[in-house]
């Protein structure tokens, strides 16, 4: 079986996010950038589960410019047997890139497909979804415990209640939360190593897909500074300020 994981290129979560002065965007000259921390935990999945004998290549996919294959270099070195980049400059929306990661999983027909729960960057949680629906195939989001059975899947879900247990049949869409697992430790060796990995290059054109401009940003602001707190000497004087602040 093979595992299809797709990891996106973000802002390190270290990095203090600056927003452009014209509010077009955030930031990104300069900053140091890493792969979506949700998608390597979804990587981790993948080498897991084919450490245990229940996959026999896993291939990492990407969609973004050049530099995007500093992140397919490190899932090369966690583990990951061969990737695809999927070359572009344009901004991805979800529904594009659903598109795209559905032309992928036709051509490449994995059992798996796994994918971070959301990027840290967007926090849109929508691509897993969207390729599922596209690619008429069952789906299992926020995912915390992942065990395979033959030609199915039971998968343990975080819901708002708690804990959620489904079963779902293969070919399946996964989306991973953060219990899941902890990501490992890559090595120089393997960093090494894979510089030699192979990653195949494709564009949009390639694999028929067209962009969907469904979504547009009209501005970006960062979140207003927080107010110092105020010290209260009673309880009615509590009730009075949350009331005041039209709290309660």
């Amino acid at each position: 079986m093979k595992i299809l994981v797709s990891v996106k290129r973000v802002v390190d979560y270290n990095v203090r996010i600056q927003v452009k002065p014209d509010g077009s965007g955030v930031v990104t000259d300069g900053v140091k950038m890493s792969m979506n921390p949700f998608d390597e935990i979804a990587v981790e999945e993948a080498l897991r589960i084919k450490e245990a004998g229940n996959a026999e290549e896993i291939i990492a996919v990407t969609i973004g410019p050049k530099a995007a294959q500093e992140q397919l270099r490190t899932a090369l070195a966690m583990g990951a047997d061969r990737a695809i980049h999927v070359e572009t400059e344009d901004a991805i929306q979800p529904l594009t890139a659903g598109r795209i990661l559905k032309a992928l999983a036709e051509k490449e027909e994995p059992g798996l497909v796994l994918l971070g729960k959301q990027a840290i960057d967007d926090d849109q949680g929508q691509t897993g979804q969207m390729l599922a629906a596209l690619w008429n195939r069952p789906q299992a989001t926020f995912a915390s415990k992942i065990a395979l059975d033959g030609d199915k899947a039971r998968v343990t879900r975080e819901v708002d209640a708690g804990l959620e247990t489904i079963e779902v049949d293969l070919p399946a869409v996964v989306t991973t939360d953060l219990r899941l697992n902890e990501p490992r430790y890559v090595k120089l060796p393997d960093i090494m190593k894979a510089k030699k990995k192979q990653i195949d290059t494709a564009t949009m054109d390639d694999l028929g897909v067209e962009a969907a401009e469904v979504l547009k940003v009209t501005k970006t602001a960062p979140p207003p500074e927080r107010q110092g707190g105020k010290k209260v000497e009673s309880v009615d004087e509590l009730v009075s300020e949350l009331k005041n602040r039209g709290l309660i």
